[in-house]
């Protein structure tokens, strides 16, 4: 378990590139222990890359990292220290998850008794304690990803890296392991890199955010940090009268407020934008002050804050 202050993972200058496409260009990473970092961006970015570094998959072709305090330039042991969870994990379809839980554990030192209680007490941490006689092959898709963190857990590392681990999943399945990466982090006091597209799981569970394009950090901090480094809109929505529609986006085109009026079901909401350089209570409440002039009751008012989608579409297409 890491020690509050204490940095998880620190990169400098760090570059890998394939010919002439360069992956990953110059990268800088600062992760304080028991953060979760939400780690992004489009496909190409160079996250898979990035991470294949930071766990001694790849090297790198210039740059320095140290994850747990271990340099780049001890490799086994950063091994030892770290848990990962591919995309595309394999499952052997012949053996049951305990039996793959104890071979894994086995590989890292432990005895054949040891390595079973081990299997046994990271099955019940994952939910999936009476589950484990059975064969892998018979495991839902959410299943096989939980028993994956299980399996990226063995070793009790310092560092937990997760590609996407609640990819095809459903609600439910979503939720399980949110929870349980939350629970890396609060429990066992483990930094966890998540690598998502979802950026809906970010805003439930990651600490920080980083944001890659072209190889680059393009943002990086708190989600509220991105948001405003990004320069992102924040989003609301009016209901009205449906008969008022047209009266009320002339009114609302008087102010810096940006209306698109919604149709069928939904007429009578307008759907708000507003700038994130500007003020949102100062905003909002001249908006509602030029509707009721205008004569047009408001019947409900909602605000958002600023999306980390919005932000992430920001900073990806401008770099």
């Amino acid at each position: 378990m890491s020690m509050p202050g204490e940095m998880a993972l620190e990169a400098s200058g760090l570059r890998k590139s394939y010919g002439r496409l360069v992956a990953v260009e110059s990268l800088e990473l600062h992760v304080a222990a028991g953060t979760v970092l939400g780690f992004l961006g489009p496909n190409g970015a160079g996250k898979t890359t990035a991470i294949r570094m930071l766990t001694t998959i790849l090297l790198p072709d210039s740059g320095v990292f140290t994850v747990a305090g271990v340099p780049h330039t001890r490799p086994a042991e950063i091994r030892r220290r770290v848990g990962v969870l591919p995309e595309s994990a394999g499952y052997p379809a012949g053996q049951s998850g305990e039996e793959w839980l104890c071979y894994h554990a086995e590989l890292f030192g432990r005895t054949r008794a040891d390595a079973r209680a081990t299997a046994r007490r990271l099955l019940a941490d994952v939910g999936l304690a009476d589950r484990g006689p059975a064969l892998i092959s018979s495991y839902s898709r959410g299943m096989r990803q939980r028993l994956g963190i299980a399996r990226a857990l063995v070793n009790d590392p310092a560092v937990v890296f997760l590609d996407e681990p609640t990819l095809g999943l459903d609600p439910m399945g979503q939720v399980q392991v949110l929870d349980l990466i939350g629970r890396i982090a609060g429990d066992r006091g483990a930094t966890v890199i998540l690598s998502t597209h979802v950026l809906a799981d970010v805003e439930q569970v990651c600490d920080r955010v980083v944001i890659l394009n072209r190889g680059k950090i393009v943002a990086q901090g708190t989600v509220a940090d991105v948001v405003r480094q990004a320069a992102a809109p924040r989003h609301g929505q009016v209901k009205i009268p449906p008969e008022l529609v047209d009266q009320a986006l002339a009114a609302l085109a008087r102010t810096e407020v940006h209306a698109v009026a919604n149709g069928g079901a939904r007429r009578g909401e307008l759907e708000l934008s507003i700038p994130a350089e500007l003020e949102l209570e100062a905003v909002a409440t001249q908006a509602i002050a030029s509707l009721l002039e205008a004569g047009v009751p408001v019947l409900g008012f909602t605000l958002e804050g600023g999306r980390l989608s919005d932000a992430f579409l920001a900073v990806t297409e401008k770099n």
